[in-house]
């Protein structure tokens, strides 16, 4: 966090850091006449408010919160995290019909599932598309607000802004634009079917550096450019050059803050007393799984996984459980909606199938958890399961690991998510292979202590070391280079490991520095 405070204040110099994001990473809202904030359950809010609290700038984010409102100042900003304020949060105002039409409809019906191979048909509607457009521009005037005349580098995240680099570059040609996709890119086949394909494209190209999570994504972009639109390809440098602007093509896969796992640690034999109480654990061995309730996580082939390895071991009836939590996610749109009653449904189903009074093999627990609860749940887990459909990265798997300092627990991961090229350490399975996910799950429950620790060691050596100070220092060492060197090529493929980001120390797998 220090290296790239020093690194950041150093290089941006007088330039403002400007982040975007859908989703704000702190949210006020009024419960009971009181007024409170908590920061909300996301993976992108986790990974960046740790980079901002570190180097300082402005966060622009849609304000959600029903008292988000009331704590602003006259120029919609507060100072962020509430109770140690380091950066400034900007918060944007949208109607209730520009959210339906641009989050739930064009950013979450359409790009979302047209992003994954997760077989929901994409929703193709043109007035859901107007809106997209609509707050994008939005977005960017609030942006241009916050920049004003100043020098300034912006870094866009996800699908919810296709079109912003495009309106920012076209009013500021001179401004530094970063864009990391954070969901996987589909095939050029895939992607054309979006009757706006190439206006979406065009936006993107807007960016001076656009990132993704593996080279596979970056490979498909690339693609997905060349059979689309007039642009020169450059795969030595992985650059498309179009309308005289180049725009670098890179794929810098994100990571966690191993120190707030750290930061959650408790009184463990008290709180592993109490949370086997609470869920009627008994003396059960824990099998953790944590996301959203979203039909990329692959929930019910986890639940369909449970059934069958109890199936293909009885003796293992009341002798583990798997607790769920599924944070209730876009319940505006009826495939979220009936996709949550079918899971209460089918861990129904499988718990009368194989329970008893004294024990159920699945807790589905259909809420959301705070980071401390959930870091509870892992580091109490014999092992952790994550058998998305499809993931650009899923930060679950890493969290669990920076979680268990102790070395113990293992991971069962889906070989369709970013991580899976990561954590080689883990058990890597097909989440459609229903005998192949129980027998992970069994190899999980009955690992020997020492295979545990080699494997967790090896893992925790990876996610230790490449942190999300890395990540965001070399993504942002990468647009630095591009403003500094006016946009001119790299000497070679390995620019992000050559000296413009130096390295970072592998910390003591205890977990502090």
């Amino acid at each position: 966090r220090e290296l790239l405070e020093t690194w950041v204040r150093q290089r941006l110099h007088e330039a403002k850091l400007i982040v975007v994001a859908n989703r704000e990473p702190y949210i006020h809202q009024y419960v009971d006449d009181r007024l409170e904030w908590y920061q909300p359950a996301s993976g992108l809010t986790t990974a960046l408010d740790p980079v901002l609290r570190a180097c300082g700038g402005t966060w622009v984010a849609h304000g959600s919160g029903n008292a988000d409102r009331d704590v602003v100042d006259p120029f919609d900003r507060i100072a962020v995290p509430p109770d140690q304020p380091s950066y400034t949060l900007r918060r944007v105002w949208l109607t209730k019909e520009q959210e339906q039409g641009y989050y739930y409809g064009f950013a979450n019906d359409t790009l979302w599932p047209l992003c994954h191979n997760a077989h929901v048909r994409p929703k193709f509607d043109s007035h859901d598309w107007a809106i997209y457009r609509q707050v994008n521009q939005h977005f960017a005037n609030v942006v241009l607000e916050e920049v004003g005349d100043d020098p300034a580098l912006v870094f866009v995240q996800d699908y919810h802004f296709a079109m912003l680099p495009r309106m920012l570059k076209s009013a500021r040609p001179d401004l530094t634009i970063v864009h990391f996709w954070h969901i996987p890119w589909p095939s050029f086949e895939s992607f054309r079917i979006c009757p706006w394909h190439a206006a979406l494209l065009d936006g993107l190209l807007g960016n001076d550096l656009l990132a993704f999570h593996t080279r596979y994504d970056c490979n498909n972009f690339l693609e997905t450019v060349d059979r689309t639109l007039e642009a020169k390809i450059d795969l030595e440098f992985h650059a498309v050059t179009r309308g005289g602007q180049r725009t670098l093509v890179r794929a810098h896969p994100i990571s966690v803050d191993p120190e707030h796992a750290d930061a959650l640690a408790v009184d463990w034999k008290f709180e592993e007393r109490r949370l086997r109480r609470r869920y009627r654990l008994g003396k059960c061995k824990l099998l953790v799984g944590v996301d959203r309730v979203d039909y990329i996580k692959g929930i019910p082939e986890r639940f369909r996984a449970v059934d069958r390895l109890l199936t293909l071991h009885p003796s293992l009836r009341g002798q583990f459980c798997l607790l769920q939590v599924g944070a209730p996610s876009r319940v505006h749109l009826s495939t979220y909606r009936s996709l949550g009653d079918d899971l209460e449904r089918l861990a129904d189903e499988i718990n009368w199938k194989y329970g008893d009074e004294e024990w159920k093999p699945i807790v589905f627990l259909h809420e959301h958890v705070d980071s401390a609860g959930v870091h509870r749940l892992y580091r109490l887990a014999t092992g952790c399961v994550v058998s998305s459909l499809h993931d650009g990265m899923n930060l679950v798997a890493k969290e669990f690991v920076a979680a268990r300092s102790d070395l113990r627990g293992s991971l069962v991961l889906s070989e369709f998510t970013g991580a899976a090229r990561e954590l080689t350490d883990a058990l890597i399975v097909n989440p459609y292979d229903l005998d192949a996910m129980a027998n992970a799950m069994f190899r999980c429950l009955t690992m020997s202590e020492a295979e545990q620790e080699a494997r967790m060691f090896r893992m925790r050596q990876r996610v230790l070391a490449h942190n999300i100070f890395r990540w965001a220092g070399k993504l942002l060492a990468d647009a630095v280079q591009v403003q500094e060197e006016q946009r001119t090529p790299w000497p070679n493929d390995n620019h992000s490991d050559s000296g413009v980001w130096p390295a970072l120390p592998s910390y003591a797998l205890g977990g502090s520095r």
